[in-house]
């Protein structure tokens, strides 16, 4: 990732851009399809809102992210909320991904199509990739994100094609066109 863009997310992060809840309901909607204890990484964790989410459900959750602000905002927050948290500011475009396995892996709003062969990987056998990310649909009624960062309808689908899709779903949510996959290493 540029420079340019790491300065961006620390300024947007610094300005408090993001809510510690995790995006929308659908979460506490999966109910016991996540589980209670294991280890879990969030990927792009800005904030952290999904790692304090995971957290707070008893895993043991390494958060990575390039802003060095939003980690340390997600810091202040499990201290707060009296969760642990392992951290690690790290580029994933050049760093790579902390060793696994992982039973749960969640990427929200992060679209690095290369990765994805290594978040599949990276699972433990039973372990579940959570992911929601923007498809192009989105620019119909937003600015952001950028194309670059969107993905093709039907595409997430794709990407974690190695895996069981346990619940898959593409829509407008809260006002955003969003994929949505919960898929489980065989």
């Amino acid at each position: 990732m540029s420079e340019d863009d790491r300065e961006r997310w620390d300024r947007r992060h610094g300005a408090g851009s993001h809510s510690e809840v995790p995006s929308g309901l659908w979460l506490d909607a999966l109910g016991t399809r996540i589980p209670a204890q294991g280890r879990a990484l969030d990927v792009a964790t800005g904030s952290g809102r999904i790692a304090l989410w995971l957290a707070a459900r008893g895993l043991d959750v390494t958060a990575v992210d390039i802003s060095a602000v939003g980690l340390a905002r997600c810091q202040v927050s499990a201290q707060r909320l009296g969760l642990r948290l392992a951290m690690r500011h790290i580029d994933l475009e050049e760093e790579p991904l902390p060793r696994g396995p992982w039973q749960v892996i969640t990427c929200f709003h992060y679209l690095q199509r290369s990765l994805f062969p290594v978040l599949c990987a990276a699972l433990a056998p039973g372990g579940l990739l959570i992911c929601e990310i923007a498809t192009r649909r989105n620019l119909e009624r937003n600015a952001r994100p950028s194309a670059r960062f969107l993905l093709e309808e039907g595409e997430l689908a794709t990407l974690v094609a190695p895996l069981e899709i346990v619940h898959g779903e593409e829509d407008w949510f809260e006002d955003r066109a969003l994929a949505r996959v919960i898929a489980r290493r065989t």
